[in-house]
């Protein structure tokens, strides 16, 4: 008798099984009673499917196939992929290599600059501070025409140039130095552009990160012992801004990897001299614009998706919140 008992109380405690039916149902049923708010978000999730995850799926069913633009895509399975890796050796000897050197000065430089000076601009006082933001952030605004007016002017190659005319002048180089032109100088000048016009909304997100730290905390840690401002940033400034720093993170890493016009509108030359400042995106639009080899400009583009993506993780283990926190 007991033994029956034992065995419908489990059965009554035993969870529902919920068919794909009713699943579906019950999302449907929960999706109508907030369709105010889907409604609300309609237009940014249209845009959304349509320009983000549309073309991400197509480029990524592109890359499986030989697609020239004229003819249908014709299937031919990972040997786009076992070219690149294996047989391009333009990527493999000028491209990647030179995307890394880019990133890793670009990406990393350009972040910790965005900080400190997000950081020493807080400090001012609030009449200065918009200036001074102001003046840091207009550079990525203005990038073409500071290009045409600024840096052409600045790094041309002759003894007109700004730069050239200067060094000239003190008596540091004996003649004229091909800034933008000759491959032991071009990629060095690409950098310095791109950390000049870095300072973009991941800037403006740490700076607004740093004002909204509770001023409180800093009391605090002076009362704890605190004797120096780095140890203020270590201790209460980062770990109170990581969704700012993570939103910065990412930013640098999706505008360095995207970065590739910047040599050829520096250099004037497609390809770069010598390919000393070809980048994976300037690959892209070799294979994508000029031979129109789709299925290969797009195997191209899947490859650097995996790799921001990558990026992107390491810098969510970094400033990502954790379960305790």
């Amino acid at each position: 008798m007991l033994s029956n008992q034992a065995s419908l109380s489990t059965k009554a405690a035993a969870p529902v099984k919920l068919t794909w039916t009713d699943k579906a149902k019950t999302l449907l049923s929960e999706m109508w009673s907030f369709r105010l708010s889907y409604l609300f978000i309609a237009p940014f999730m249209l845009c959304f499917l349509a320009f983000i995850v549309v073309p991400v799926l197509a480029a990524i069913a592109l890359s499986f196939t030989y697609f020239n633009a004229i003819e249908p895509p014709r299937f031919i399975g990972w040997t786009n992929f076992q070219n690149l890796i294996s047989q391009d050796l333009t990527f493999l000897k000028y491209a990647l290599p030179n995307t890394f050197k880019f990133a890793i000065i670009v990406g990393p430089g350009g972040y910790i600059l965005a900080f400190l000076l997000a950081w020493l601009i807080t400090q001012l006082p609030a009449g200065l501070r918009k200036w001074f933001a102001l003046a840091m952030y207009t550079p990525s605004l203005t990038m073409g025409i500071a290009m045409s007016i600024v840096w052409l002017p600045l790094l041309s190659g002759d003894r007109l140039g700004y730069l050239n005319s200067i060094l000239l002048q003190i008596g540091f180089i004996d003649e004229p130095l091909l800034w933008v032109t000759d491959k032991a100088y071009l990629m060095n000048s690409m950098i310095v552009v791109t950390l000049w016009s870095s300072m973009g909304v991941g800037f403006l997100a740490m700076m607004a990160g740093i004002l909204n730290v509770n001023p409180e905390l800093y009391e605090a840690g002076r009362i704890d012992g605190m004797s120096s401002r780095l140890q203020e940033i270590w201790y209460i400034t980062i770990p109170s801004m990581k969704p700012q720093m993570l939103f910065g993170a990412v930013m640098a890493i999706v505008s360095t990897f995207k970065a590739g016009a910047i040599g050829v509108e520096l250099s004037g030359q497609t390809p770069t001299p010598q390919y000393a400042g070809h980048l994976i995106i300037n690959h892209i639009d070799d294979y994508g614009f000029i031979r129109f080899e789709m299925g290969y400009a797009a195997a191209i583009s899947v490859f650097l998706l995996v790799l921001m993506y990558l990026s992107n993780k390491l810098s969510m283990g970094l400033f990502g919140s954790k379960e305790d926190e």
